[in-house]
């Protein structure tokens, strides 16, 4: 009698026992990290997150809708923690460049403090080992989900009905093609290659402040770079530098410039030098630090954003500031940039004109230059200029109502 009790018994605990290791394996493969907000790496799940497949359109759009929704978190294990300097890099299809910027930022001092998140708009997988190499802090890979390459024939692309650029608009009301009663200010039709950097900038302040799991109660400035920067190793000591400057005595600066388009040549003298300023695009746009509560401004600009017939996000910011936001934006700007632009190729000139080795090595020189300067040990402001709108003349490009309503669709179509 007691030999069988102990047989049920037995029985009975080792169910249990199994129901409970399963549990827990399942848990382990699915447990949420309560620091990062993400599923964590755990066994084949990130393999499968990290996947991405090229074999055609419908498959690489599927790859895309499901990176942005599980967020894979690279190398979260190996820094775990919240991020103190959040850098977001927009990139497009300059391998070689971007390989230049990482390279800037493994040099970084506390560069394990850093999640960096790289917002795609093009797909390859060139771009993809390039990211997946760093190993140096936390990276999330984001992917615009209405890139051209996802629409080759059919808006957001370049659909083969659309209107020629330069056809006048009496032609193209009568030839009938899709898009001849929205032509942009100057009397030309859209160009997809020249509207997507617009539609992606927004795209990616939408998604990083409303959808980036890791990044909810994150505080801090989210620094915005692209793919042909180059960074000083002590960006995120001058960041740092800011921020307290900023509290204490320009606590109504609403934004950030580590970077400026000067050269280097008195860095020496600029390195621990600031002014506040109205936003430029043409000298605030590079290393330009927003925070949430900016985000929650330009938000309230969504249609104003996504009407103004500008195709670069930039001069549509300036546009702005002064208008729908009636207080001109202010920014604490670094004399000394910290940001250097290296690109001498873009969107209007010829591949041909790349020349990343070049750009390289300028670089190079410029860091040398600057080198003895650098981690002040305290800021001065030199300059405080007037605040006031900023007027300029529009560059168009942006006149096709249906750029308009995607755009303006982003905060409930992420």
């Amino acid at each position: 009698m007691r030999l069988r009790f102990f047989k049920k018994n037995l029985l009975i605990l080792m169910g249990v026992s199994l129901i409970i290791a399963t549990v827990m394996i399942i848990t382990r493969v699915l447990i949420y990290d309560e620091v990062t907000g993400v599923v964590a790496q755990e066994n084949m799940l990130s393999d499968d997150m990290a996947k991405f497949q090229y074999g055609s359109v419908p498959e690489l759009m599927k790859s895309v809708y499901n990176a942005n929704y599980h967020q894979y978190v690279q190398n979260a294990d190996t820094y775990p923690g919240e991020p103190k300097l959040v850098l977001v890099v927009q990139v497009h299809n300059r391998p070689d460049y971007l390989k230049i910027l990482i390279k800037s930022l493994e040099n970084a001092a506390e560069v394990h403090n850093f999640l960096l998140i790289f917002s795609h708009d093009y797909f390859s997988e060139e771009n993809n080992d390039i990211v997946q190499g760093i190993t140096f802090c936390k990276v999330l890979q984001i992917y615009f989900p209405y890139s051209t390459q996802l629409y080759p024939s059919e808006f957001p692309g370049q659909d083969p009905q659309d209107c020629p650029r330069d056809i006048s608009k009496d032609d193209a009301l009568k030839t009938g093609c899709l898009n001849a009663e929205h032509p942009d200010s100057y009397g030309h039709y859209r160009e997809a290659s020249i509207t997507q950097t617009k539609h992606h900038w927004w795209w990616k302040l939408h998604f990083l402040w409303e959808r980036v799991q890791v990044l909810h109660g994150y505080s801090g400035f989210a620094v915005f770079l692209e793919e042909d920067n180059y960074i000083l190793p002590d960006l995120y000591h001058l960041y740092k530098e800011m921020v307290g400057y900023r509290k204490i005595s320009c606590p109504d600066c609403d934004m950030l410039a580590l970077g400026n388009h000067n050269s280097l040549a008195e860095f020496d003298k600029l390195s621990n030098k600031v002014q506040t300023a109205g936003w430029m695009s043409t000298k605030h746009n590079i290393g330009m630090g927003i925070s949430r509560e900016v985000y929650y401004k330009l938000m309230g600009c969504n249609d104003d954003f996504c009407t103004y017939d500008d195709y670069n996000w930039d001069w549509t910011l300036q546009h702005l500031s002064g208008t729908c936001i009636s207080k001109p934006l202010k920014v604490l700007v670094a004399q000394g940039s910290r940001v250097l632009h290296t690109g001498n190729c873009g969107l209007h000139q010829n591949k041909e004109a790349c020349r990343p080795e070049l750009a390289l090595q300028k670089a190079q020189e410029s860091l040398k230059l600057a080198k003895v300067s650098l981690f002040p040990q305290s800021l001065a402001l030199t300059n405080a200029e007037s605040m006031e709108h900023k007027a300029h003349m529009k560059n168009g490009g942006w006149g096709d109502i249906r750029d308009h309503v995607l755009c303006n669709n982003y905060a409930k179509r992420l």
